[in-house]
Order: C-alpha cells, then sequence, then structure tokens
C-alpha cells in the first residue's frame, strides 16, 4: 500500500510539472557555465527537474547501499555470537545468576 501511495504522488507530481511546463514555452536566455545561449523554456524545467530528480536518486541509492552495507555486517557480527548461545533467555538467567553471586560476595566481604 505504500509503495502505491508514492507510486499515485509521483505521478501526480510528474503530471503537475508537466503542465507547468508546457504553459512556459517562451525562449529565455540561459547563462552557461563557459557561455550562455537561448533556450524554451519547456526544456529549462523539464532538464532542472530531471537532474533535480536524477541527483535525489543517486544520494537515496548511495545511503541505502551503506545502510544494507551495515546491515550485512552487523548480522555477521551477530552470528557468531548467536551461535554459542541458542536461547537468549538463558543468557540473561546465566547474567542475573552471576549478578546475584557478586552481589552476595560483596555483602559477606562487609
Amino acid at each position: 500500500m505504500k509503495g502505491q501511495n508514492y507510486l499515485i504522488l509521483a505521478f501526480i507530481f510528474a503530471l503537475l510539472i508537466a503542465v507547468f511546463a508546457v504553459i512556459n514555452v517562451d525562449p529565455v536566455q540561459v547563462n552557461y557555465l563557459f557561455g550562455s545561449g537561448e533556450a524554451p523554456l519547456i526544456l529549462v524545467i523539464l532538464i532542472s527537474v530531471l537532474l533535480g530528480s536524477l541527483a535525489t536518486a543517486s544520494a537515496g541509492a548511495l545511503r541505502y547501499f551503506r545502510l544494507k552495507k551495515e546491515n550485512n555486517r552487523l548480522k555477521a557480527m551477530a552470528a557468531p555470537s548467536q551461535q554459542n548461545s541458542p536461547d537468549p533467555k538463558e543468557d540473561k538467567l546465566e547474567e542475573n545468576k552471576e549478578y546475584s553471586e557478586q552481589k552476595r560476595s560483596s555483602s559477606n566481604v562487609t
């Protein structure tokens, strides 16, 4: 359902951009880094939206792959500890026993 909502919103956004671009067809002066030229405003708008969405998508993809790599690394680190103790409840019981033994031994000292 979440993916469908995203797709619908993306379609509506693309439609609004297309309508806005079609309304603005007058030629405009565009200053490039090493010169200038004239181009229809529709092309300037569409190229700007395309480059902006490409930059956003690449930043999102980079973050996705970094998080995926970290997730795999953490899973690999957790795998050996899970093999030593198949039941996490047993670990908690052992920790509680050790803590209570330490507490008893420290109370006997005083």
